[in-house]
């Protein structure tokens, strides 16, 4: 069997998985956490395809049959990836008897770990152990990631995050870009409370409030703190003067340097670590479980059903491009694709795809539903289709709050994007 050898960025396929299981993660509450080593390259040359389906595959299962409420996949890779090296998925602890994992491992999975070159270790270190080689995609490069500027390195980061696992996971993945980085209230507390010692604070979005967000607007003005919110994949960007930016879980290296580029690209001059800076003592642990109290007290079945609501409602006033297409290149070619075939692939899979998705609707066939948005929304963020991912977001959204009596009004929504979007694509393609 000749093995494929196609150039793919692991962080996309990772994201991808992520976005494939949401439905599944919100049904049974389960948090996902990518636990990456600095050893793994950003590029490689294999099957993603057949890679994409074994990792859906064995964390759709965990996910069914674990009383775990968070789930790490830890990825790590030789130390020096000379060419072609084993990278190991791993999952430490799902708690699913032996014999079911032994089945998933050695029956469900064997094709594709077949056609992966794959192999299953069984060791006391994890429950789930695979193995898989992949070639590395430029030779004689360590560094997988490369800031624009050496100055965006070594900044200090204060981190607020209820998980201990995605917080450790966040903690390894700055260090790759020599980033100090301070982990809750007890290591800021060691620190005299002071705000000024950090270039980074980033807080879990549960803990933000609007007071909270006019106290990091003070203390930016005596120096430039940048405040960043962690969310889950259900974010709607939430505007504030003090907000530099969100970072969306589950987190991986590339989101990290994406991140830090965002933060400091446009900034000439850098913080002077040696500059004299006004101390700034705030007690972030009594702000921040203030408000956490006061969420405890609202009625979570009225405060779910308003957030469906607010969310649809910003959802609605974004204006986003119906195909942007410097996003739609960027994206193809992080892949190793060309634009304009995927451009003509999308128009050959969804061009009458209205239809089909009125009659499931119709037919209240709701995994036919969340089958459809979820390859939706992967082909539409692949080419830029930011309107129309908005809308495949929106229906997600509805499985995801369990109000399906909303789902009647977006056959005609969907039938209205589709065709500007087609407009669109044909006007790329030069189709008449």
């Amino acid at each position: 069997m000749n093995k494929i050898e196609k150039l793919f960025d692991i962080n996309i396929i990772l994201m991808t998985l992520s976005s494939s299981l949401e439905t599944i993660k919100d049904e049974r509450n389960i948090e996902l956490v990518f636990d990456m080593d600095a050893t793994i390259p950003r590029e490689l040359r294999g099957d993603p395809t057949v890679l994409q389906h074994m990792l859906n595959q064995m964390l759709t299962f965990v996910c069914r049959n674990t009383d775990q409420k968070e789930i790490v996949l830890s990825l790590s890779a030789p130390e020096d990836f000379v060419y072609e090296e084993p990278i190991s998925f791993k999952i430490k602890r799902t708690n699913i008897p032996r014999d079911k994992l032994q089945t998933l491992l050695e029956n469900d999975l064997s094709k594709d770990l077949e056609k992966l070159d794959g192999k299953v270790i069984y060791n006391k270190d994890a429950e789930i152990h695979i193995d898989v080689p992949f070639i590395i995609s430029e030779l004689g490069y360590r560094r997988h990631y490369r800031l624009p500027d050496v100055a965006m390195m070594g900044k200090k980061v204060l981190l607020i995050c209820e998980s201990p696992k995605v917080a450790q996971s966040m903690k390894k993945m700055f260090k790759y870009f020599v980033y100090d980085v301070d982990i809750g209230f007890d290591a800021y507390k060691a620190k005299g409370n002071n705000l000024s010692l950090y270039d980074i604070l980033i807080i879990e979005d549960k803990y933000n409030s609007e007071e909270f967000e006019h106290m990091i607007a003070k203390v930016q003005q005596t120096f430039p703190l940048k405040y960043v919110l962690l969310q889950d994949a259900h974010y709607i960007e939430h505007k504030s003067i003090s907000i530099s930016t969100h970072l969306i879980k589950p987190v991986t290296e590339e989101s990290i340097f994406e991140l830090i580029v965002s933060l400091f690209k446009n900034e000439s001059d850098h913080r002077d670590p040696k500059a004299q800076i006004k101390e700034n003592i705030v007690d972030l642990e009594k702000l921040l479980q203030v408000h956490k109290y006061k969420e405890k007290h609202v009625n979570p079945s009225t405060k779910y059903e308003e957030n469906l609501q607010t969310i649809i409602e910003k959802k609605r006033g974004l204006d986003l491009p119906v195909l942007d297409k410097e996003a739609g290149e960027a994206n193809t070619k992080k892949l190793g694709l060309k634009y304009k075939n995927e451009l003509k692939n999308f128009l050959e899979s969804f061009e009458r795809s209205d239809l089909y998705f009125r009659q499931i609707v119709n037919e209240e066939s709701t995994n036919k539903i969340k089958e459809f948005c979820i390859d939706l929304e992967k082909n539409a963020k692949l080419i830029g289709a930011e309107s129309i991912l908005k809308l495949a977001e929106t229906v997600s959204l509805i499985f995801v709050y369990n109000k399906l009596d909303m789902l009647p009004i977006y056959p005609g929504k969907y039938h209205i994007e589709l065709q500007k979007l087609i407009k669109e694509i044909k006007k790329e393609l030069k189709i008449k």
